[in-house]
């Protein structure tokens, strides 16, 4: 199955001003997030991508914008599904007065039970974001094949609970995780396991281009990307 690279959208005027954005409209990159975003088309230059997959949001698709002006024949694709968590009404509220709310200790320590007011549960948006990429995983592999590598530019907590997904992490512990702005996240999907190839990753990425298949130690059959016998 194919190798997801997962891009935290660059440094945000909502990171810049301790803003918890959510899905807030006209969140854009600042001047940071706009050289990350620059950089990424040079660190992304050794994989042969498929396809794009991006949150509708904009810091996301502004992010995205030089990787597709250097790839004019990369494919962009949308994904409401991998879009931010529906704070509700916390959404565009700073992140120094929600430290006394008690939904945030709850939000931080035992993640599974935290439903925002007016929004949606860490629960929900966890299983909206798995769907959407296992299904993207069946979508570029029949169209790509099995060793397709594509990109895939989301939010942080959206990024985490993915990888939380793929380790067998209970989402109460995805808080441990942790991806800067515009860092790279890749999983390799084989037919009975993910394999955490890079996490929060800001440097080279050469190494994730695909190589020969590696057999799976344990199943003797999937192959693994990047990696010796039995190792991701």
């Amino acid at each position: 199955m194919p190798t997801l690279i997962l891009v935290r959208h660059g440094r945000s005027t909502a990171n810049t001003a301790a803003v918890l954005a959510g899905r807030t409209p006209g969140v854009a990159l600042d001047e940071r997030g706009a050289a990350q975003a620059a950089a990424l088309p040079g660190r992304l230059a050794a994989l042969p991508l498929a396809a794009a997959v991006s949150s509708p949001l904009q810091r996301c698709r502004e992010t995205l914008e030089p990787l597709l002006a250097a790839r004019p024949d990369l494919p962009l694709h949308v994904e409401d599904r991998i879009s931010e968590c529906d704070y509700g009404d916390w959404s565009g509220r700073k992140l120094a007065e929600l430290t006394d709310e008690p939904l945030m200790t709850v939000v931080q320590q035992h993640p599974s039970a935290a439903a925002f007011p007016g929004g949606e549960s860490m629960r929900a948006m966890q299983a909206r974001a798995v769907d959407a990429v296992r299904e993207w995983n069946a979508r570029i592999e029949a169209e790509h094949g099995e060793n397709a590598v594509y990109v895939m530019c989301s939010h942080g907590d959206i990024i985490k609970s993915l990888v939380a997904d793929a380790l067998g992490m209970h989402l109460d512990l995805f808080q441990r995780l942790h991806a800067d702005p515009c860092s790279v996240t890749a999983i390799r999907y084989t037919r009975l396991r993910p394999y955490l190839l890079r996490l929060g990753d800001t440097g080279d990425l050469a190494g994730l281009a695909p190589g020969e298949p590696v057999p799976d130690a344990a199943a003797g059959q999937d192959a693994t990307v990047g990696g010796g016998a039995g190792a991701p």
